[in-house]
């Protein structure tokens, strides 16, 4: 990174927030790495080091810094294909996919790549090997955890990721010279927001702004009843990973650039898989600084874009929970859709029990409808076709021949949707949006989408979105926000 030193500097003298999370700063006089936004008094240039990430950091031995918590920077937003390929191992790695027993050429099959592209992509987009990288994520968590929670030391170790105590106690204390039990001692002035016995919360950042209130009015119209339930200032919902089963709230702390995330204890074992998913869900990564200066240029989306600057695309917890969603509102209103999904969730979903009245039940799994019969979804009010395609989907997602993960190469699964029975082009960019998390997806056939942009059609639509690329999912989203204001 020494060619971009000088404009790294100036920004971390500035505390500049648009560069929080893509760069972080280590001071060779002090031994510690920080993120650009640390509020400590800013060292000379001459004795800093600038990393792509706290993988690089704490590789060159620096430790992470007490008062701006570099475990705490917002993620990147992948763009180009090899950073959609280590976003996407990093994901893996947190979902546990990927976990200490995987070689470095178990993690490139599943890739269909060779360990030497695997190991040249990470490095290029993180500064540092996948294993390491996946050790550093994991401490970092685990530090988050002691700073953030009363949870007690072996809880952590394994909420982290780490198979053992002794692994975790032997990792951190080789990677931050010091005991986790000192770390808990010196934070333990932080508030700690959790009710131990039940539940802990944890922050996740992002970069401002954020326009929390039209994520909720998003997530709200769409709303999962039994499964998800919105309020005027919350996002709640059932979760099952594996065989984890439990339940999240969501709240916004402005004042922290951040999303409080309560969660049940059922859910430790699967935090790391659990966190990444709310992140890709509130899509917490964006760059809305780059987005903005994209889109503001288009006289079309200019105003659009100044009026709300912190504009989000809603993702999704689920992959296949949402293509299910979306094929249910083909040709349907939102309204019409959400009725429907709601039948779908009562007649299938597992019932759980929760603190909360209106989550009581669990999102249906696909190896349960791939056996479900044509009939029993029908007679929910799902026209036959419908349903013999949500049974195709089913059955492909369980064989493992459409995954519908965050940053899946979007043009390989579009093609395997459209080969689905009655899946058209506008059902499979929308999933490609939210499930993959693409943000140049572009459901040109939208005839909301057309409208707001004077009656054209698909293809003249299309020619028009070229100049927003390849931001144009958040292109979507402003004029879907056009659309329901008039």
């Amino acid at each position: 990174m020494n060619e971009n030193n000088d404009i790294y500097y100036t920004a971390y003298a500035t505390r500049d927030p648009r560069f929080d999370g893509l760069f972080f700063i280590g001071v060779t006089t002090t031994g510690i790495y920080c993120r650009p936004i640390c509020p400590a008094r800013t060292p000379k240039q001459t004795n800093c080091r600038f990393f792509d990430s706290p993988a690089a950091a704490e590789k060159a031995l620096f430790r992470p810094c007490l008062r701006c918590r570099p475990e705490l920077a917002p993620g990147y937003a992948p763009i180009d294909d090899a950073q959609r390929i280590a976003h996407l191992i990093v994901d893996r790695i947190e979902e546990g996919i990927i976990d200490d027993s995987f070689t470095l050429e178990d993690i490139a099959a599943q890739f269909e790549l060779s360990s030497r592209q695997i190991r040249r992509i990470v490095r290029k987009a993180m500064g540092v090997p996948p294993i390491q990288l996946m050790q550093t994520r994991r401490l970092l968590l685990a530090k988050q955890l002691l700073t953030e929670t009363r949870l007690s030391i072996t809880e952590i170790a394994f909420a982290s990721g780490f198979s053992s105590l002794r692994r975790f106690n032997a990792a951190f204390s080789k990677q931050y010279t010091m005991p986790p039990t000192r770390l808990r001692k010196e934070v333990s002035e932080v508030e700690i927001l959790d009710d131990y016995a039940h539940t802990s919360t944890i922050q996740l950042t992002y970069r401002p702004p954020y326009d929390w209130e039209s994520v909720l009015e998003f997530l709200s119209t769409r709303m999962l009843v039994g499964i998800e339930w919105v309020s005027r200032d919350c996002y709640c919902r059932t979760i099952q990973l594996g065989s984890h089963k439990g339940w999240i709230a969501v709240r916004h702390a402005p004042e922290k650039h951040s999303l409080l995330v309560e969660f049940s204890h059922s859910l430790l074992l699967v935090l790391p898989a659990l966190l990444g998913r709310l992140r890709n869900m509130f899509d917490l990564s964006a760059r809305p600084d780059l987005i903005s200066a994209q889109l503001m240029r288009d006289d079309i989306l200019g105003r659009a874009v100044i009026n709300n600057p912190g504009l989000r695309v809603p993702g999704t917890f689920d992959g296949f929970e949402l293509a299910v969603r979306a094929i249910l509102g083909q040709q349907v209103s939102v309204k019409t859709a959400t009725t429907l999904a709601s039948r779908y969730v009562e007649a299938f979903g597992e019932k759980i029990v929760t603190p909360f009245p209106e989550l009581n039940r669990l999102s249906p799994l696909p190896d349960h409808i791939s056996k479900t019969s044509v009939e029993s979804i029908s007679k929910l009010g799902v026209i036959t076709n419908r349903a013999r395609c949500i049974i195709a989907l089913a059955k492909a997602y369980q064989d493992n021949e459409l995954p519908l993960d965050t940053g899946m190469n979007p043009e390989i699964v579009i093609k395997k949707l459209l080969a689905l029975p009655g899946v058209g082009l506008w059902t499979a960019h929308y999933i490609a949006m939210r499930a993959l998390r693409w943000p140049d997806a572009f459901p040109k056939e939208d005839i909301a989408i057309r409208n707001n942009l004077g009656g054209i059609t698909a293809r003249q639509a299309e020619e028009i979105s070229q100049s927003w690329r390849p931001w144009r999912s958040y292109a979507v989203l402003h004029i879907w926000r056009l659309s329901a204001k008039k």
